[in-house]
């Protein structure tokens, strides 16, 4: 028996890689430059952490008021599909006509659809808000799924790159184990995230280790330059 294979845990995963990819890049950017300073490892930390926190809050609450903008979107944009479909029925209808004849039903096939679809408010309503205006209804929890997911992930992304500093005093030595441990754990999370969205791997995790590198050696050296 044939079984088709689809990916259904698509927002939870994009929640996860927002997370991770800034926890793993922002933190590790900041270190970076907190180091080139020529800081304490101490300072680091303090700082680091302090960052992680105020910055998973802050991506946290983003993905949240995401979600709830989209369960508000969708009822605002149901509620005037029924308004139309009350005032204006027959233009309704027509929609409806062309767009099962868009899918290659016949005109009598589609005036049949039509007269039954029209019967129940609801269902034509369901119908517009699928195929008129393409959007599917929202997980009325996804907020607060997404705004902890994305905290969370956050939250492990960041402690990566901070970790080397808590064991070290220096933070030019706690910079170079962070940058090792960092680009490391990049390139891994770069190849998973390409291999769940079924992209080249390798490409990917060198995309995403550039990206990075490229933030923490720029952050560093302005605190060189400044400095």
């Amino acid at each position: 028996m044939h079984q088709e294979k689809h990916f259904q845990s698509s927002d939870l995963v994009r929640d996860i890689i927002i997370g991770m990819a800034d926890g793993l890049t922002v933190p590790f950017a900041l270190a970076a430059g907190l180091s080139g300073a020529a800081i304490g490892s101490s300072l680091v930390t303090t700082a680091g952490l302090a960052e992680i926190a105020a910055g998973s809050i802050a991506m946290g609450l983003g993905g949240y008021l995401a979600g709830v903008t989209d369960v508000q979107h969708y009822a605002s944009e149901r509620q005037r599909e029924y308004d139309e479909v009350e005032q204006f029925p027959e233009k309704e209808k027509h929609e409806v006509m062309e767009i099962l004849t868009e899918y290659g039903l016949s005109e009598e096939s589609s005036q049949l659809v039509v007269d039954n679809l029209s019967k129940d408010k609801d269902r034509w309503v369901n119908f517009m808000m699928r195929f008129e205006l393409g959007m599917e209804e929202p997980d009325k929890s996804r907020a607060s799924k997404s705004a902890l997911a994305i905290g969370l992930s956050y939250i492990v992304g960041g402690l990566i790159p901070l970790a080397p500093y808590f064991f070290t005093e220096n933070s030019e030595q706690g910079l170079m184990i962070s940058a090792a441990v960092t680009v490391v754990a990049l390139f891994v999370f770069g190849a998973l995230k390409s291999r769940v969205m079924q992209q080249p791997v390798l490409a990917g995790a060198i995309k995403v280790v550039m990206i990075g590198v490229v933030a923490a050696a720029a952050a560093f050296g302005i605190a060189k330059w400044v400095g």
